[in-house]
């Protein structure tokens, strides 16, 4: 029997299934052959078995895994350390309540005319203010209906002449900017389905507008703020420090990938059906910057031409925590710590107004380095025919990359983490978890261009309703440098 040709029986999603041979017919080379198949076979039975575990064991606390995956299983870790303090308002707190201000209509409550002891008559013009009690409510609403008027008169010479209407009202009966604005931000703002936010229209104001209207509204307002979307992409472009992220988004039944890119003061949302390097390039933002990129180290990040690259520390500290778990080797608490404390010592130094100096910087890195080595010693790296290990890949990403790790400790102005990007990333989610999916590529385009002015002039202390309102008006706010 030749080694060579010992066939592999694969059973569905199972491990291939090898043979018993009849060792008595083999030689002593087919021997030595056949224990290097069962070594391999061994080997990928047991990557199989990490891999399984660790889909087990892996969840949104000690991965990249989103939160949505977690199901209802109950969160036992978090990153987050605890404050001490006792839920609820603390002990010393200084505390609010409603304060009585100018009342819009007073209603006084009269007297009665006898005296409920003696029956005798009250003198009532003796009567004065005893206590004031005030309640808040919003008022019944509804529209209102402008009718503009054109005049018309004709000359004793014949000439008709007629007033003008302002260039906004161009039909006999059309919406006001306001409830255009209203209705484009419950769908783009607050998320709400188009039938819902008609409902709620209905319900509010005794408008009755069908979705397919605010439909239409949605692209109005995607074309008004068009050039204040394309002039965030291009301060964007410039900025020194620039975080971007990228997320599946579900368009027209297909999978495509929205792309982010922030600051603290800026948001730009693009989607495209590429992932990686081609819509980034098509975008044009990222592509040919001098700044620094912080990400999450995904491998098209990195063939970014011009960026200094900053990679984001919580995916770290998530990847940690799942090595220390499930490992209990020590160096992945000591990384843990070793970075949560650099980051303290440089909030600290940041709130004293200084930086650190190159010896502080080689300090840091002195200390990083250090740990590196003696994890690499617990897992070393084996032969290239056999997936390395979880940790292995991870001290791997810590040694190439250890400059962009640190990044943070040399430039205060990089965050220690991407949360900035990460953060974009949620309010699609929630649109798409509501609505499903962007039916048309048009939709999901109008939700970034719409999404990304809102969202960067929120940063900048509009009211999201109020940038809708002046984009309807055809004076768009414009973001600030």
């Amino acid at each position: 029997m030749v080694v060579n040709e010992i066939r592999i029986v694969h059973h569905g999603d199972m491990p291939p299934k090898l043979p018993r041979p009849d060792l008595s017919t083999l030689s002593e080379a087919q021997k030595d052959e056949l224990i290097m198949v069962l070594f391999d076979h061994l080997d990928a039975m047991w990557q199989r078995v990490e891999a399984l575990e660790a889909r087990v064991h892996k969840n949104s606390a000690n991965s990249s895994k989103p939160p949505s995956s977690d199901g209802l299983t109950k969160k036992t870790s978090s990153l987050r350390e605890s404050s001490g303090k006792s839920a609820g308002g603390q002990r010393g707190r200084k505390g609010s309540t409603l304060r009585q201000c100018e009342p819009t209509q007073v209603i006084t409550h009269p007297l009665p005319d006898q005296c409920q002891l003696c029956h005798a008559i009250l003198p009532l013009e003796q009567v004065r203010l005893w206590a004031r009690r005030q309640v808040i409510d919003v008022p019944s609403v509804a529209f209102d209906v402008i009718e503009h008027q054109a005049l018309a008169v004709t000359c004793r010479c014949g000439q008709l002449h007629t007033s003008t209407f302002p260039a906004s009202v161009t039909e006999a009966v059309q919406y006001g900017p306001n409830v255009r604005a209203l209705g484009v931000h419950l769908t783009q703002g607050q998320m709400l389905p188009f039938a819902r936010a008609a409902e709620l229209l209905h319900d509010v104001y005794g408008l009755t507008i069908s979705p397919g209207t605010l439909v239409a509204w949605v692209a109005e307002a995607r074309a008004a703020l068009q050039g204040t979307a394309e002039l965030i992409a291009a301060q964007l472009h410039a900025a020194p420090v620039l975080n971007s992220d990228e997320s599946g988004l579900r368009v027209a039944g297909k999978l495509h990938w929205l792309h982010i890119a922030a600051t603290d003061t800026l948001t730009w949302y693009g989607v495209h059906e590429r992932r990686g390097i081609v819509a980034m390039e098509a975008h044009g933002i990222l592509p040919k910057r001098l700044g620094v990129l912080v990400h999450d180290c995904w491998a098209p990040y990195w063939r970014i031409e011009g960026s200094v690259h900053a990679l984001c520390n919580a995916h770290l500290l998530r990847e940690l925590l799942y090595v220390t778990q499930s490992t209990g080797q020590s160096w992945a608490q000591a990384m843990s710590n070793f970075l949560l404390n650099a980051n303290a010592l440089r909030e600290a130094a940041r709130a004293q107004q200084t930086v650190f100096d190159i010896a502080d910087v080689r300090a840091f890195r002195t200390v990083y380095d250090g740990i590196v080595r003696e994890a690499e010693l617990l897992n070393p790296e084996t032969s290239t025919r056999v997936k390395q290990s979880t940790a292995v890949n991870l001290l791997r990403r810590f040694r190439l990359h250890a400059d962009a790790i640190l990044r943070f400790v040399g430039n205060f102005s990089v965050p220690f983490t991407n949360n900035v990007a990460e953060r974009a990333v949620r309010m699609p989610k929630v649109k798409q978890k509501i609505s499903g999916c962007f039916r048309t590529l048009d939709g999901a385009e109008n939700f970034c261009v719409i999404r990304s002015c809102l969202d960067t002039l929120r940063k900048q202390g509009y009211g999201m309703l109020k940038v809708l309102q002046r984009a309807f008006t055809g004076d768009p706010i414009q973001p600030s440098t």
